[in-house]
């Protein structure tokens, strides 16, 4: 099993719960095809660098995630029909890449030190 992440980004005109539903129906889909869920991050809404579909913002989630190579083209078919997601980036992860999202998220985990 390989180790990946996806980025997508959906788009800004969805509500809260739209944007919860889309995420969970693609770890369901991962999870559907005997795929570990590492972890899942939501970014939210972002202003984009350029237009996407004359959309200037998204919602963006990442999804970090242990799985067969296989299920990745099935997934891209997934992303391309679905009208809500505007673009994704699957990337496989090196032995570098996997530590450093280690180091990532539980830097983000850390409670904030205040100033003293």
């Amino acid at each position: 099993m390989n180790h990946y992440e996806t980025v997508f980004i959906m788009n800004p005109v969805l509500s809260e719960d739209q944007v919860k539903e889309t995420v969970k129906r693609y770890t369901a889909y991962l999870k559907k095809n005997k795929a570990e869920i590492v972890s899942e991050e939501n970014w939210g809404l972002k202003k984009l660098r350029y237009p996407i579909a004359k959309k200037k913002s998204g919602f963006y989630c990442l999804i970090e995630y242990k799985a067969n190579g296989v299920i990745l083209s099935e997934m891209d078919v997934e992303f391309k029909r679905d009208e809500t997601v505007l673009r994704w980036l699957t990337v496989k992860l090196d032995k570098f890449a996997t530590e450093y999202a280690v180091r990532r998220r539980t830097r983000l985990n850390e409670p904030k030190k205040s100033a003293e």
